[in-house]
């Protein structure tokens, strides 16, 4: 089986070859970039399977990149997990709705982002395998779960891995209200180290895309969100 491979966008070099060193312990194919300037050809032509981005970068700065990448189709499906000194909630918050899927703060434990970064990993190869492969038609919203893609009246909406992934799982009972904790649980799996804050950003996300389908999503006061029961 062919390696993952890992990009890695970081100015300092110690926490770079930190980085690397750890990744590459876990069988990772790990390559690094120093600034911002480089990294969407680098994107385009290697194709990670995961980046690992730091926000305060020389040249083009990490949220920019992240900017650009998840509005290219060729990258967008790629899953970043931003690294950064950054650690106020609304730098988190922030990064999240610019489609981050996962935010950690320096100082960092070098196995607790091992342990993001697999689980990441893992939750793109099983996600789709977890549930049928049949095509989902609600209205006019369409979600392939093979292929990972969504149409809603006609037209493809661009998701993050995340968003996707909790469109999916609201998807599969209409009307069902989860708690946060629940959608993390079922999300994120073992790879919840983050708050329930990041739920309703990334909602807040999917809903934006979703445009005039947004209230296919319903929130449950005090309670959570539910997939809008048709029958």
């Amino acid at each position: 089986m062919a390696k993952k491979r890992i990009l890695i966008v970081e100015d300092d070099r110690d926490i770079s070859e930190l980085v690397r060193y750890n990744l590459e312990r876990e069988g990772y194919d790990v390559s690094a970039l120093f600034e911002g300037g480089d990294v969407f050809d680098h994107a385009l032509k290697r194709k990670p399977n995961l980046i690992i981005l730091d926000l305060m970068l020389p040249g083009t700065d990490g949220m920019e990149i992240c900017r650009l990448l998840k509005s290219e189709d060729r990258t967008n499906d790629i899953p970043i997990v931003m690294l950064t000194a950054k650690g106020e909630e609304s730098d988190m918050v922030i990064g999240l709705q610019m489609g981050a899927d996962d935010y950690i703060t320096k100082p960092f434990s070098p196995k607790v982002l091992a342990a993001r970064v697999k689980a990441i990993l893992r939750r793109g190869v099983s996600s789709s395998a977890a549930v049928s492969v049949q095509d989902r038609q609600y209205g006019d919203l369409a979600l392939d779960i093979s292929k990972h893609k969504v149409v809603y009246a006609g037209k493809a909406v661009a998701l993050t891995a995340i968003e996707f992934n909790i469109l999916e799982f609201l998807s599969r009972s209409p009307g069902r209200v989860y708690s946060r904790e629940q959608i993390l649980d079922n999300v994120w799996k073992e790879g919840k180290f983050i708050v329930d804050r990041a739920v309703d950003v990334h909602i807040r996300g999917l809903r934006k895309k979703l445009g005039l389908g947004e209230d296919y999503i319903e929130t449950v006061r005090g309670v959570g969100y539910c997939f809008k029961d048709f029958e």
